[in-house]
């Protein structure tokens, strides 16, 4: 008995020993691919922002080349570059002072696309700046709808966080938009969070002005905590509004938006 006691102490010891062993190789194998997962995400965060930043590059050596008494009427973006390398491209932002500079994308066939893609069609977690179908390319309806990830490093529409702060929002407010054939300067009149509701669905404002008033309504009167209003801004159910839009801390039922109205369109 007593040697039939050992044998199986000494079983169980391999057994035990083998099922470490087990454990162990399972757990450096979802290390491996733990860090596989991250350096393969650094990577295209890091091939996104160099696509990004050889298109910023470009248009500033071009902005540098018009001269001054041209800027009103020149186009500083070199869109028939970009729109080689993807005709999803047909507009470009800029919030002066800010990190905010980027070409502006839609898909005529999938929404979503550019939530995985950046604007050179390469897969992206960072993604693209880019509208939905909804909206036409000219933006002149009465509510144009941009779409950006929050991203950690501080790219792509992340910094529309900082509008939280009002000294921030104060001195920010210019906003311009760049198409080939014409110049749209905004001013910025509120930031605020809000839900996940499909702006333009749910308020349907290609239809009746009773919508748009409803919306305008619905800015005008936010009681969000953090919320930035400028009360004065000259906003009209004629006027044309460009909504922001990025995911908030607050969780996926969220969104934070920034929104600007139309103050000059020079073609």
């Amino acid at each position: 008995m007593q040697e039939t006691g050992k044998e199986n102490a000494k079983q169980d010891r391999k057994n035990n020993k083998k099922k470490w062993m087990i454990l162990a190789v399972c757990a450096f194998a979802a290390a491996i691919l733990l860090i596989g997962f991250i350096a393969g995400t650094w990577w295209m965060e890091k091939k996104a922002e160099q696509e990004y930043l050889a298109m910023q590059e470009k248009n500033a050596e071009k902005r540098q080349k018009v001269p001054e008494e041209e800027k009103k009427i020149d186009i500083p973006v070199d869109f028939d570059s970009l729109q080689k390398e993807n005709p999803d491209i047909y507009a470009w932002i800029t919030i002066p002072d800010t990190v905010i500079d980027y070409p502006i994308v839609q898909s005529s066939e999938d929404n979503a696309y550019y939530l995985n893609h950046s604007a050179e069609k390469t897969d992206s977690v960072s993604g693209a700046i880019y509208s939905e179908n909804y909206n036409k390319k000219n933006f002149d309806d009465p509510i144009t709808l941009l779409y950006g990830h929050n991203m950690k490093d501080g790219s792509m529409f992340a910094g529309l966080h900082k509008y939280e702060e009002d000294t921030y929002f104060n001195d920010h407010k210019d906003l311009v938009i760049y198409t080939p054939d014409a110049i749209l300067k905004y001013k910025i009149f509120a930031a605020y969070r809000t839900d996940d509701r499909h702006i333009l669905l749910y308020y349907n404002l290609g239809a009746e002005d009773y919508n748009r008033q409803a919306y305008l309504n619905d800015i005008l009167n936010q009681r969000t905590m953090g919320a930035m209003l400028d009360q004065s801004a000259p906003v009209s159910t004629e006027s044309k509004i460009l909504t922001l839009s990025t995911c908030d801390r607050a969780g996926d039922a969220y969104r934070y938006v920034v929104q600007a109205y139309l103050v000059e369109k020079m073609e």
